[in-house]
């Protein structure tokens, strides 16, 4: 082992604190160099540890100044001990004021963790372990007290001083400083504490609440982005609006602020009162943010929203429940989503995502339940799997007891729990109170990684008419475990008729409901009354987080593209049509046959894509194909050069075999007018902009003609970027001039220039890496930026696997030296940023040992990061 490699923290060793805190006062004093921060916090011991008993506080990087027990001031040996971990009182009393002196450097704070500087400007962010890096305290999210909070600083420089809670006092000082003091009335652990000062300007707005409350809004920014926040304003109200309506939870401030950051580690930081937001989540104007950009601003300030109560007012006993605060507030937002806008379009963007991303996740050495049992380091653990998949094993709760039970379950949690830091066995102990419902298996999800397989065969029986369907579940072996126990798994179930009409279904004759449970490694169902033979539609809804298998044909796929009453398994069906065609293509490929495919295959798209009784915005959706990393990851071993062209082929057979449909909807959908942001509106420029799409795959000289025109003359920044992005992939003198054009016109915006960086990086292009490499050294591109960052390098890892995949490794070794520069300035942004790599399995062997060779390298790094450590060890250890 080597000398300061992290320990691993176990969730079977939790135990509870010792002590509480009844009241926490904290004192900022900002400076230009440095600040002073003094807390005051009033400890009680629990009754059950008697005498005189260690109290440990955890601090890092902090200049202790002064330490007081009651007014008694410590002597350092004596009275307290400082360790590599924080401070420790050697005799603490069963109640007493501890008083503490720090001081700590938050210009100097790359890692933007604790307190820290961006654009001259103070703000926080304390989650997971921020809080230890501003004083010493109990930094844990069982330990809840009441905070209050003064702000001392230059009014000249700081006019504006936030904290939590509401503002109860403020006043001048000798020096041309000012103050500011802010209670919380609610108790909260540390890691929701924030602090904002700085020169910004707000919009005001008010809210009131269905109780009658009258609740002011604003959102903070720097002065020049105070016109660009009218969206997420009125997304604000839509949530408080949708909360009341759904779960009857109405806000319980005075005053609800966001605050919009350029540095930031996350997307947004749910803070009690004070949403600290990465810039990019919250400014929006039709020229400079895209329909995908309004709606993932509605959504995350849903979110954040949301986390009030689940969260804030109910929050994690231990950081191994992130999920239960997580995956629960993720699940609320897309219910959000879907309730304003098309729940069948929010369903398959979710599970899109699931199957790209986190399933990927599940397949990896970094693969862990949605409650883990140990970690190295908390920050790693804010994955797709406890969020994305934390909200799926939400979902199934609904799934099984219905909207209504799902609300009687939600009513009983908060009756039980407010006020409380609470596990995933009380949420799951609520549902099935609510609803006296024998929900113990659901625990399986909590404690096994792994995305389980669901294998299903049919038999119809004509002369019975009956159709039996048996069911085989199982789960891979993953790091933790390789045996694991059957899930409770509701498999949503149709039957087809020839028409393409929905049989009624009986279930061993009593009518039945489609939701069949699974609860066993094996299974059959006998449906009886079939008069005909059915196609059998799976999974409907997705209403589990599984990958299902079902021997179905080319034709049964066609048919269910056409007929399927279920939105989400129509687009599914489509997706493994495509994967099936993917699949026999890769291997007439290798075997050296001519490429070619079907022209059923052919005529299916067609049916959807000119479809005008369904939504242009799922049309839109049902073309687009599986992504490269999708292929690699269900046809192991994967071959990138490989996967991209036999993609590139089916894009190029699609748009010449339906060239006409395409242009005919394309040039029907191209003049909208007015631009809108509603959801009609933004479905018609969807499916506009991927017939553009299709379109570029032509070799056609009229293509960036085209794509140039739709650029200039775009009254919306979603068709500008549409065009461009097709334009970046074409060799061609309009994709320089289009390039250039965008710089210049918006190079003083950062988060535009963020797309430009981001679609460079993108390009399928031969010289991209080496494009890359120059913007580097771009005078807008700053490597201490994580927006910068994930924008030019993150997309070039993870959304161009053909340039990141190259065969001679270079992007693997570009990948690693910016993940080595990371890692001494911000180790959270390198852990994420290092993870494109750690699949190395999933490839083929040149490859793999390309990866493997350049994630020794990191391990071998003098100084590395417990962030990065985690992650990088994990992905070397045998499997």
């Amino acid at each position: 082992m080597r000398e300061g490699q992290p320990h691993t923290i176990y969730l079977k060793d939790y135990t509870p604190p010792v002590y509480q805190v009844e009241t926490l006062n904290l004192k900022f004093e900002l400076g230009d160099e440095f600040t002073v921060v003094t807390s005051t916090a009033h400890y009680q011991r629990d009754p059950s540890h008697l005498g005189n008993t260690l109290l440990e506080l955890d601090g890092e990087d902090l200049e202790l100044i002064s330490v007081q027990l009651d007014g008694r001031y410590l002597q350092v040996n004596q009275d307290y001990r400082l360790t590599p971990e924080g401070l420790q009182i050697l005799t603490m009393p069963a109640q007493g004021s501890l008083e503490i002196v720090t001081r700590i450097y938050p210009q100097k704070n790359t890692a933007l963790e604790g307190l820290y500087q961006s654009s001259g400007n103070f703000c926080t962010q304390c989650e997971a372990q921020g809080f230890r890096k501003i004083t010493y305290y109990q930094d844990r999210p069982d330990v809840m007290t009441l905070f209050t909070t003064d702000i001392i600083a230059e009014r000249a420089k700081y006019p504006v001083l936030l904290s939590n809670g509401n503002l109860v006092a403020a006043g001048e000082l000798e020096e041309g400083k000012h103050w500011a003091r802010w209670l919380d009335p609610y108790r909260k652990p540390a890691y929701l504490f924030a602090l904002v000062a700085g020169h910004l300007k707000h919009v005001e707005d008010f809210y009131t609440t269905g109780s009658g409350r009258k609740v002011t809004l604003r959102i903070y920014t720097e002065p020049h982005n105070i016109s660009k926040c009218e969206h997420a304003m009125q997304s604000l109200k839509r949530a408080m609006r949708w909360d009341e309506q759904r779960f009857g939870l109405e806000y319980d401030l005075d005053i609800y602020m966001i605050v919009a950051v350029d540095d930031f580690n996350m997307g947004a930081m749910e803070n009690k009162g004070l949403n600290i937001f990465n810039s990019k989540l919250v400014f929006a104007s039709p020229e400079t943010a895209t329909d995908q950009d309004y709606i993932n601003i509605e959504s995350v300030i849903g979110h954040e929203y949301f986390h009030n109560w689940t969260g804030n007012r109910i929050t994690c006993r231990d950081w191994f429940q992130l999920s239960l605060k997580e995956g629960l507030t993720v699940f609320r937002d897309q219910e959000f989503t879907a309730d304003l806008h098309s729940p069948a379009v929010k369903r398959i963007e979710d599970v899109r995502m699931l199957r790209t991303f986190q399933f990927t996740e599940d397949a990896s050495p970094m693969a862990h339940p949605i409650r883990p049992a140990s970690y190295m380091e908390i920050n790693n653990f804010y994955t797709m799997t406890v969020y994305e998949k934390g909200a799926e094993v939400v979902r199934l709760y609904q799934t099984l007891l219905g909207r209504a039970g799902f609300r009687q379950g939600m009513d009983l949690y908060f009756a039980r729990h407010d006020g409380q830091a609470v596990t995933t066995e009380d949420f799951l102990a609520a549902m099935a109170d609510a609803n006296q419902a024998d929900l113990k298996q659901l625990q399986r999800w909590y404690d096994q990684a792994g995305t389980p397989e669901v294998k299903v065969t049919m038999t119809y029986d004509a002369t019975a008419q009956t159709c039996r369907l048996h069911c085989v579940q199982s789960i891979p072996a993953t790091p933790e475990s390789q045996h694991k126990q059957p899930q409770l798994i509701p498999l949503q179930v149709g039957l087809l008729r020839e028409t393409g009409a929905d049989l009624a279904l009986y279930l061993e004759d009593q009518p039945c409901d489609g939701i069949l449970q699974l609860t066993q490694a094996e299974q059959s169902f006998r449906f009886t009354q079939v008069p005909e033979q059915p196609v059998p539609s799976l999974l409907r809804n997705f209403s589990a987080p599984v990958r299902l298998v079902y021997p179905y044909t080319e034709a049964e796929l066609i048919f269910l593209m056409k007929h399927d009453s279920d939105a989400f398994n129509r687009w599914d069906a489509g997706q493994r049509l495509a994967m099936r065609a993917f699949e026999s293509l890769l291997l007439d490929l290798k075997q050296g046959i001519p490429l070619g495919l079907s022209h059923e295959c052919v005529c299916a798209w067609q049916v959807v894509l000119t479809d005008e009784n369904l939504d242009p915005a799922l049309r839109a959706e049902a073309l687009s194909l599986p992504s490269e990393t999708d292929i690699a990851e269900q046809l192991r071993p994967a071959d990138p050069a490989a996967i991209h062209q036999v993609r590139e082929f089916v894009l190029t057979t699609l748009a010449k075999a339906l060239r006409l449909d395409f242009e005919i909807i394309f040039y029907r959908l191209q003049h909208q007018g007015v631009y809108q942001i509603d959801a009609a509106s933004m479905g018609k420029r969807r499916l506009k902009n991927v017939c553009l799409a299709y379109l570029g795959h032509l070799d056609d000289q009229a293509v960036p003609a085209l794509c140039a025109e739709q650029y200039a003359q775009a009254n919306n920044m979603t068709d500008a970027l549409a065009a461009l992005a097709v334009l970046v992939d074409i060799d061609c003198p309009e994709r320089v001039a289009a390039l250039q054009h965008f710089h210049d016109r918006w190079q003083h915006d950062p988060l535009v220039m963020d797309k430009w960086f981001a679609l460079q990086a993108s390009s399928s292009l031969p010289n991209t890496l080496q494009q890359v490499q120059q913007l580097l050294e771009h005078p807008l591109f700053d490597m201490r930026n994580p927006n910068k960052v994930r924008a030019l390098i993150g997309s070039f890892a993870l959304r161009n696997p053909w340039h990141f995949h190259a065969a001679d490794g270079s992007g693997y070794a570009f990948l690693a030296e910016r993940v080595l520069w990371l890692n001494e300035r911000n180790p959270q942004v390198a852990a994420r940023m290092v993870r494109p790599l750690i699949n190395w399995r999933h490839y083929e062997s040149g490859r793999a040992q390309l990866m493997r060779g350049q994630l020794e390298r990191i391990q071998a790094h003098q100084g590395l990061s417990a962030d990065v450590y985690e992650i990088v060890s994990k992905s070397l250890a045998t499997a």
